[in-house]
């Protein structure tokens, strides 16, 4: 510890001479997104004058700037002026801010309105409710976030992720796979590594935070422009690469791995690159972590390629590759692993890529045409060999499962965006999918010895090379009533040729600032998600020929309603209350009275292999009320608490209302930070960060102890499903950290340590049967994890 209080000492010592850094950015027109020529700039809270106009190009660099949290306020004749507080400037690398601004209501020959930007409005312009911005800064600053998006959404309000194993999102109560992944403007698949066909989470994201810009996460009633989704959306957006220096910088943690980024600029239009590679940490130290004893090994590479501004318009190459394995191997596994058993060797592999080529013209001074062309994918390779008679004479082993599935997507976007007055904005567009789905899926559980060789058959649940579309037309809106009430409308279109249903989704949204702290909004849509195809494809055996009896299934519908309250509390204080009613219908429930239904997939690995000739009469509702208490970065602290109170069932075929299991009834997040300037010249900061979770344990159904026994294989009592509930969920994380800017050269250095879950509580993760003990076993969640890491920019 001497040492370690030394070496900061040191590290403070030499830092004390005075030095600054840079903000530079792009500011715009936020309905028209063309650039504002000579918008002001000017750095706040700062002893002497500093401020720069935007160039022709929008752009501005704003020099001189003391290191630390700065604000500044930028304005324009005839609109409103925006104060953005929080920008962190560093040594290692200048910071980078997009402003956009909006015009004035009426007719202005100044700047007469000033507001703060607000993270709990959505960048999209078109969205009313349900809807909170979040950036880098946020993904990696909240401890216990692992530097995972999908982990940091679990912090706002609605979102419940009460599992350590996985970074899945509940939003309101809806199963994970009613989530909408976008990057870029494009629909990609699950951005996780070990992610499986269906799913939208996974154990690590793929996902590079330090790529990311400001992007949107709504949780209801989203946009025309969103389908194919019932839950939410993550509407992801890379940064550009810096315009005019080179920047680099390496960086080591548990569970984002070793990482090395560099970026800069890129031909002579302000074009830019920016790249980023990282491979498992904990391969390379060749140790388990996250649940097992086995060691994973994972690597991605995420780019942005930008051509900059010509006479054709900016075209940008954007994209993500990742790939991922682990073994299982029965002998070395133990008894509480999250993910394999002691009898079985299980080898998996996965991978995931999308690459992009995005196109964006101006039409005159008030429109844009942005089109985008993609392609994705996402592959699964699951093996699983039993060991039969395990530690005996007689032991064997047997191929007991087999799945290798592949999903290829080729995805085409283009819209035209127009601003038709200071008062109305018109968006529409169309979007295309195809989809080409490799699927092969073998297993023995459950399975009769039909054959007589002593094992349960290995039947094929499903084995096909299918093709389908999905198109998305779609025109939304926005008109300014009044100063006060703005208007949100539009109606999307959704079409498969897989069934050949159409289907047509009003969504509207209505915001009204009732005075100048004060805001009430209200949003209504109709949503439509075919079935998860893992479900759409199943073969059923039927008089000796196998039959994809799913394939005909219609949509999952949804109707959100959302009634919200947001009050600024001062300068840095904002509260927000919203209360929710969702209305589910057409889900696949078994055409016989059972309990079953397809809302209740989509929390694990896999889904239900034996769910056949489904029909769509099941129901389902979601409806709570969401608090949120936010004091926003000052004073050199923060704090965040949000709390969810919510109620979600479903109704099988035999029409009995049940819990989903998602249904933990409450939520509660409580965030803090605090900052230390540190050295003479305060450029230096020693930072801390704790969140504390409660969240009410998932339901789930009992096993049928004496029928598992019977069988060798695991039973549940589906009469009962979803009746029992395990205990609430406690989680304490605590980090700390220290932020060394160089006094001479621009390099900055940070270090931190991530203690998750510090009291070592026992959250349950599963009640499963133990086919070689012959009971029912807890296994919990992960205990006290101590994560670290290290960057350095230059």
């Amino acid at each position: 510890m001497k040492r370690i209080v030394l070496l900061i000492s040191i590290l403070t010592m030499t830092s004390s001479i005075a030095q600054t850094g840079v903000i530079k950015g792009l500011v715009i027109d936020k309905q028209s997104e063309s650039p504002l020529v000579g918008a002001t700039v000017e750095l706040l809270n700062s002893e002497q004058v500093n401020g720069v106009i935007t160039d022709i190009d929008g752009y501005f660099t704003l020099e001189k700037v003391p290191f630390g949290r700065q604000s500044i306020r930028v304005s324009y004749i005839g609109f409103e002026s925006i104060t953005i507080p929080n920008i962190v400037v560093t040594s290692g690398k200048e910071a980078v801010i997009n402003v956009a601004l909006i015009e004035s209501f009426d007719q202005l020959d100044e700047v007469i309105i000033t507001s703060e930007t607000n993270k709990a409005q959505a960048i999209n312009k078109l969205t009313s409710v349900s809807a909170r911005q979040f950036g880098l800064e946020e993904v990696t600053r909240f401890s216990g976030g692992r530097s995972d998006v999908g982990r940091l959404a679990a912090n706002f309000a609605g979102v419940s992720a009460p599992d350590d194993s996985r970074n899945d999102i509940v939003i309101r109560g809806n199963s994970p796979v009613g989530l909408l992944w976008r990057l870029e403007g494009v629909p990609i698949p699950s951005p996780n590594h070990y992610s499986t066909l269906g799913t939208t989470g996974g154990p690590v994201s793929a996902l590079n935070p330090n790529l990311l810009k400001n992007s949107d996460f709504i949780t209801s009633a989203f946009p025309a422009e969103y389908g194919n989704a019932i839950g939410g959306v993550f509407d992801l957006g890379f940064r550009k690469g810096n315009l005019d220096e080179y920047e680099f910088s390496g960086q080591v943690g548990i569970f984002t791995g070793v990482e090395a980024m560099a970026e800069g600029p890129l031909g002579k239009n302000k074009g830019s690159f920016l790249v980023a590679g990282r491979y498992s940490l904990v391969s390379i130290l060749g140790v388990g972590a996250g649940g097992t004893s086995a060691t994973p090994n994972y690597y991605d590479i995420s780019f942005n390629i930008d051509s900059g501004k010509g006479k054709l318009g900016s075209l940008s190459l954007f994209g993500i590759l990742g790939n991922s394995d682990i073994e299982f191997l029965g002998d070395d596994i133990d008894e509480d692993d999250l993910f394999a058993a002691e009898d079985e060797n299980t080898f998996v592999d996965s991978g995931f890529g999308v690459v992009g080529l995005k196109h964006q013209i101006n039409l005159g001074k008030n429109s844009f045409l942005r089109t985008i062309a993609a392609g994705s994918f996402s592959i699964n390779d699951f093996i699983a060999d039993r060991f039969i008679d395990k530690d005996t004479p007689e032991e064997r082993i047997i191929r007991y499962t087999e799945a290798d599935n592949t999903e290829t997507r080729y995805t085409f976007s283009t819209l035209i965006n127009t601003k038709l007055s200071r008062k109305a904005t018109l968006r529409t567009g169309i979007l295309l999918e195809n989809f080409q789905i490799e699927a092969l899926e073998r297993d023995r559980l459950e399975q009769p010895d039909n054959d007589g060789d002593g094992d349960p058959d290995l039947f094929t649940f499903t084995d096909i090379d299918e093709n389908l579309s999905i198109v998305q037309p779609y025109v939304q809106g926005q008109l300014r009533l009044t100063e006060k009430l703005t208007l949100n409308a539009g109606l999307h279109g959704q079409y498969s040729t897989l069934n050949e249903q159409f289907v047509l989704e009003p969504r509207a949204g209505l915001s009204y600032k009732a005075g100048q702290n004060h805001r009430i909004s209200f949003g209504y849509g109709l949503h439509h998600q075919p079935v998860s195809l893992p479900l759409l494809f199943l073969n059923e055996e039927i008089n000796g020929e196998l039959v994809q009896s799913n394939v005909d299934l219609d949509f999952v519908r949804s109707n959100h309603f959302v009634l919200g309250y947001d009050a600024r509390l001062g300068n840095n204080w904002r509260s927000k209350v919203e209360v929710y009613y969702q209305s589910i219908d057409n889900a696949a429930v078994e055409p016989f009275p059972s309990s079953y239904s397809s809302l209740t997939e989509g929390a694990d690995f896999g889904f239900q292999n034996d769910r056949v000739s489904l029909v769509n009469e099941g129901t389902g509702y979601n409806q709570g009320i969401e608090l949120t208490l936010e004091k926003f970065f000052s004073d050199g602290y923060y704090g965040l608490l949000t709390t969810s109170f919510f109620e979600s069932k479903y109704e099988g075929s035999d029409g009995i209302e049940r819990n989903t299991p998602f249904n933990n009834g409450y939520v509660l997040n409580l965030l803090a930070g605090k900052e230390f300037k540190m050295g003479v010249s305060g450029k230096n900061v020693l930072f801390f960060d704790t969140k504390l979770t409660l969240s009410g344990g998932r339901y789930f159904t009992p096993v049928n102890l004496e029928a598992s026994q019977q069988a060798g294989f695991e039973v549940l009592r589906e009469d009962l499903a979803f009746s029992e509930q395990n205990d609430d969920y406690f989680r304490l994380d605590v980090k700390l950290g220290y932020k060394i800017n160089s006094r001479s050269k621009k390099r900055s250095h940070q270090f931190y340590v991530d203690l998750q879950n510090v009291t070592n509580n026992e959250n349950i993760f599963v009640r499963r049967y133990n086919r070689l003990t012959n009971r029912v076993d807890q296994v919990d969640q992960i205990g006290f994890f101590p994560d670290f890491g290290y960057r350095f920019q230059f």
